[in-house]
Parts: C-alpha cells; structure tokens; sequence
C-alpha cells in the first residue's frame, strides 16, 4: 500500500507540473501549469526595488511613490534622487516617507545637475531638516552586489545616476533583474493643449541625459519602457478628489504637494499627468501596459527612434487607462489598511 500511494503522488505531481515530450526527445516542463498548481495562499515573495526619481518638479512623481508604497508586490530597498538639487528632492523624500511612517526605507541623494526647471514642491522639502544622505551611486551598485539578478530598478527621472553608476561598474550594473523606465516617445508626443496627439517628441526624462539612455539600452539589462504613448494618463476631478478627501497620512501627503505643484506650475491645467505611476504599475502589473519588443535608437537630441533590428527593450504603446486608474484608487483610498 505504502509503494500505490507513492506512486499516486508521484503521478500527481508529474499531472501538476505537466511533463511531456518535445521535439527531439526534450523534455518540456508546462510551468504556467506548475504555478496554477500552487496551494492558495502561498503568496509570491514581494520582489527587489529601488525607486530612482526627480520627485518634486512635476507632481507625477510623488504619486508612483504613493503607489510603490502600497504595493505588496514590492519590498522598496531604497529611494535614489535624480537630477537638479538630488539633497533637497532627498529632504522632500525623507519627509515623506516619515510622515507615512515608512522612515526604514533608505534615501539617497543622486549626482546634482545644473537645472532651470521650476522645483515646484521645494518648500515641502525645505520645511524637513538638512539630512546625510548615502550617495545615490554608490548605493545602487551595493544593493545591486548584495542582490545579484533581484532588483528592479524603477526610473522615472533622467537617466544621470543609471549613466554614473554604468560608467563606475558596468559589470555590477549589468546584475540587475531589470530596469522599467518611464521615457521616451516612439509613436505619440506630448498632448497638445486641446487634447491632440502631436509626432514624437523628446521626452523629458530622456532628453535631459540622451547618454544615459543610450547607455541603458546598450547595457546588457532588459528594459521595460514606458513611454508618452502610453503614460499620459490624466488624473480628473472626481478620481482626484477621492484621493485628496481620503484623509489617510498618506493621501495628505499628495494633496498637499499637488497644491504646491499647482500653485508653482504656471499655466498647468487642474488634471496632473500620471506620466510616472505607469511605470510602477508595470513592475507590478504587467497586464495593465502590454509591452512588445522593440529596437530603439536615443539621439544626441534626445528623441527615441525605432529602428530595424535586433529588440533591445520592451515597449508598452498603449496602456489600459481605467484598469490604471482603478488600481491607483483601490491601492490610494480602499486599501489602505485603516
């Protein structure tokens, strides 16, 4: 009796991981079967990530913060600054996230740029006091060491700390899971201001160091990218205003900087761009900005050009806008923990 059970549980096994023979005599492992017979309840490990951004000019940024912050999906290890005054964009980080209680998550402060751009929300961070922040390369390429192949480093600023810290130690950089990426703009430029789609553009964040992406893309890491074709989702009045009524200490947190945002963004309509927050919802859901792989090409303009060739990354061209907005709401307000 004890050798028929083992061999029923073997054989259950065997109907559970689904091996069959393939071409040539290969044995061939079905593991989407395998995962589907995983017991419920057995949750995935939340995976790696180092959020890195220029949180405080555009008010996108702080909005992926909120949403890598109440995701489960991700165990934050770090927060890197990028681009302009990375200590004081550090100073506003470290407010932040103390005032959500989330003072373990480590901040450190990227390589300062010249800049002419507007820091819309430096009074929220002048307001924290002047603090020692870890140096923003450095600290990648650590965490990168100690967790060969684990990371998910999200980028949603110019690429200046990705160039330093690939220029420093290319073989470390190269141990990265992945990087996803808000830039670029393949298909679709920037909305115009009556809502139509213009040609292709330099996006921002790419444009700001075309070296560094170009770096990115040659690198060796597979990157996911989200570019304006799919990330200029906008954030209208009744969605926002749930947000901004939750009344939770994290919600307070955005609403106050969206009102700084608005209050320094000449000219800027009521409805931020959620440029951002796409890229933290493909680390998680993946479902929600399909991605096709494409061969990209980075000018000394910054523009993004596909090009005929091999794929060096994953592009998202369109991205489910309500299923986006749905998850934002739901992680934000419901669920919350309260």
């Amino acid at each position: 009796m004890k050798i028929l059970r083992l061999i029923c549980a073997l054989s259950g096994m065997v109907l559970a991981i689904g091996v069959f023979p393939g071409a040539q005599g290969q044995t061939v492992v079905n593991v989407q079967s395998a995962a589907n017979s995983i017991p419920a309840g057995r949750a995935e490990q939340p995976q790696l990530a180092i959020l890195d951004t220029d949180i405080g000019d555009d008010i996108d940024d702080a909005f992926a913060l909120a949403l890598a912050l109440r995701s489960p999906e991700l165990k934050i290890l770090g927060i890197t600054t990028a681009f302009g005054d990375t200590e004081l964009r550090a100073r506003l980080v470290d407010r932040y996230l103390h005032a959500v209680g989330r003072d373990d998550i480590a901040v450190a402060a990227g390589v300062p740029t010249p800049h002419s751009n507007v820091f819309t929300q430096a009074e929220y961070a002048q307001r924290w006091p002047v603090g020692i922040h870890a140096d923003g390369v450095e600290f990648l390429l650590n965490q990168i060491r100690a967790h060969p192949g684990e990371i998910t480093l999200i980028a949603i600023g110019p690429l200046v700390n990705v160039e330093a810290a690939i220029k420093k130690n290319p073989e470390t950089f190269r141990k990265l899971k992945r990087v996803v990426l808000m830039g670029g703009s393949v298909y679709r430029g920037y909305d115009g201001r009556e809502g139509e789609n213009r040609p292709p553009d330099a996006e921002w964040n790419i444009n700001r160091d075309p070296a560094g992406a170009q770096a990115l893309l040659a690198s060796g890491v597979p990157v996911f990218m989200m570019p304006l074709d799919s990330t200029q989702v906008h954030l209208e009045t009744k969605e926002r205003e749930a947000i901004f009524a939750h009344g939770s200490p994290l919600t307070d947190q955005l609403t106050l900087l969206y009102h700084q945002w608005k209050a320094g963004s000449d000219g800027h309509p009521d409805a931020p761009t959620l440029f951002d927050p796409v890229a933290v919802t493909y680390a998680i859901r993946p479902d929600l900005c399909p991605a096709s792989p494409l061969r990209l090409e980075v000018d000394e303009k910054g523009f993004t050009r596909p090009v005929t060739g091999a794929p060096n990354a994953q592009v998202c061209l369109k991205s489910d806008e309500k299923g986006f907005l749905d998850l934002l709401l739901e992680r934000l307000t419901k669920n919350d923990g309260r």
